[in-house]
């Protein structure tokens, strides 16, 4: 299962390659953008509640397409742009296994524990 989960991820992460390839942007926004949605683990300096909130909000699918899909109704190519940097980088995460956030602390995700909580 665990293989067919990272396929999934990679077939997505290739689709957002091919939808920011429509997009008027160099291809170097992609590359300085695609770690940008990790700025919202600076919400765990305010404790596990606050960061998985601040983190699933911006790792979470939905976002990304309702900022895409925005984006094309409102012809905002910037809106765009950034619905497919948070689907592409969704896409990375959950490929190397790392998933959306439980309120007990960062390596604790829907997709198993992460890290040394999980050796322990």
């Amino acid at each position: 299962m665990k293989n067919l989960i990272k396929l999934e991820e990679a077939a997505l992460f290739a689709l957002s390659l091919y939808g920011f390839s429509q997009l008027p942007y160099a291809w170097w926004w992609f590359l300085v953008l695609i770690l940008a949605p990790d700025l919202s683990m600076l919400g765990y300096l305010t404790g596990n509640k606050a960061g998985a909130w601040a983190y699933n909000l911006f790792h979470h699918r939905a976002v990304a397409v309702v900022l895409y899909v925005l984006g094309i109704y409102l012809n905002q190519t910037q809106s765009q742009l950034v619905g497919i940097i948070l689907f592409a980088h969704i896409a990375m995460d959950r490929f190397f296994g790392y998933g959306l956030k439980y309120g007990k602390g960062f390596a604790f995700t829907h997709l198993g524990e992460i890290g040394k909580a999980k050796q322990q």
